[in-house]
């Protein structure tokens, strides 16, 4: 079970209460965000409110927090939000977070702006998805006045995650990059052992994905190597694919060793994405992790039925300057290409992945985060609306 992270207070700024906001969609990324961002918040010192239409996804991601036991961070029901005696007893919050285009309760703006007084309105952040197309940087940090209802009058300010200094930058918690460092091969065998595995020597590969990614050819081609390769297949759509995959494998799985993870905890998940060669990941909040990790990795971008993914994926890849082999992998993974049977795997030593991998690692980790540059923001508004 993890251990409740320890506090990495920041000096040059004010500690705030925060009311982050989160309406779980479907495969639990928005939550998995959210609750990063309410971790890192509240390790830095600041107190943390979060509201969940949906909580059971905490329960393995962040053990303890539904019982209360995380520092700074109080989990609330997205319902509660509208009781009136839960409103009438709630210390008013500096900062206001409404995730992904979900709307707060209009009980919770209206006891809020109806008891407002002489105190300034919250800092209202809409928070968007990661994207690295260009609109980001013409639509980050943007107003929005909120022309009718209770809080008529007040502001909203877009805030769009990206991979550039003009926008909202990534989630990267102090000190990750360093315990990443610290994470060597000893400390992988006891994470594997941890999970009821043997270190074995083999080349590590994860699968984390969507419904609909080419699992069953991933599987043929990592039983062709020459290697062997041990790949770990994470909880849910993924693990349902490569059952199907390997029930109609029979036993030719050449060298392959096939292992089934239990649900893991954010801790775990990273340390998953450290001790693994090849990382398959999805969405948003495990492809970041990825690019902590440094590790080669192949990322399945959320389908959209408009076909909208396909430009998000395109802005991706040519923001970090992806190499060929990367863009087609990408380009297959996603379906946006046929398979091809001599598609080189990240494994390979001459395919120039691994060195890309750390390049953009190091270009992205000299940038300041995502909660360093929010801080800023909410300092700088407070300022404005104060003078």
């Amino acid at each position: 079970m993890d251990l409740v992270p320890q506090h990495h207070q920041e000096p040059p700024h004010a500690q705030w209460l925060w009311d982050i906001f989160c309406q779980v969609i479907d495969n639990f990324g928005d939550v998995g965000v959210c609750w990063r961002l309410a971790a890192d918040l509240a390790a830095r010192g600041h107190t943390v409110r979060l509201w969940l239409d949906d909580t059971q996804a905490l329960a393995w991601m962040a053990p303890c927090a539904l019982q209360g036991r995380w520092p700074g961070i109080a989990v609330w029901a997205w319902s509660e939000a509208s009781n009136p005696h839960v409103l009438q007893a709630l210390a008013p919050a500096q900062v206001w977070v409404e995730s992904f285009g979900c709307e707060l309760p209009s009980a919770f703006v209206a006891a809020r702006a109806w008891g407002l007084g002489e105190a300034s309105p919250p800092v209202w952040i809409n928070l968007e998805y990661m994207s690295a197309e260009g609109f980001v940087e013409r639509c980050h940090a943007l107003p929005s006045p909120v022309m009718s209802g209770p809080a008529k009058g007040w502001t909203k300010h877009f805030f769009y995650p990206g991979f550039t200094p003009a926008t909202g930058g990534l989630l990267r918690e102090p000190g990750l990059l360093q315990r990443r460092d610290a994470f060597g091969r000893a400390e992988r065998s006891a994470f594997l052992q941890s999970l009821g595995l043997a270190d074995c020597g083999e080349a590590l590969v994860s699968l984390f994905c969507y419904e609909g990614a080419p699992v069953h050819q991933l599987v043929e081609q990592l039983a062709a190597q020459s290697q062997p390769v041990h790949l770990l297949v994470t909880s849910g759509k993924a693990r349902a694919q490569v059952e199907r995959a390997l029930s109609q494998a029979g036993a030719g799985l050449g060298r392959l060793r096939v292992s089934f993870l239990p649900l893991l905890s954010q801790t775990d998940f990273d340390k998953l994405l450290w001790s693994c060669d090849l990382n398959f990941v999805r969405g948003e909040d495990s492809l970041v992790r990825a690019l902590w990790a440094g590790q080669p990795f192949v990322w399945q971008i959320y389908p959209q039925d408009d076909g909208a993914h396909r430009a998000k994926l395109a802005a991706f890849l040519d923001a970090l300057d992806a190499p060929p082999p990367v863009r087609d992998w990408l380009a297959q993974w996603n379906a946006l290409a046929p398979w091809s049977v001599d598609l080189p795997l990240p494994l390979d030593a001459e395919v120039p992945w691994r060195a890309w991998a750390g390049a953009v690692q190091h270009s992205l980790a000299q940038q300041t985060d995502l909660v360093g540059r929010l801080l800023a923001f909410v300092a700088e508004r407070q300022s404005l609306m104060n003078n």
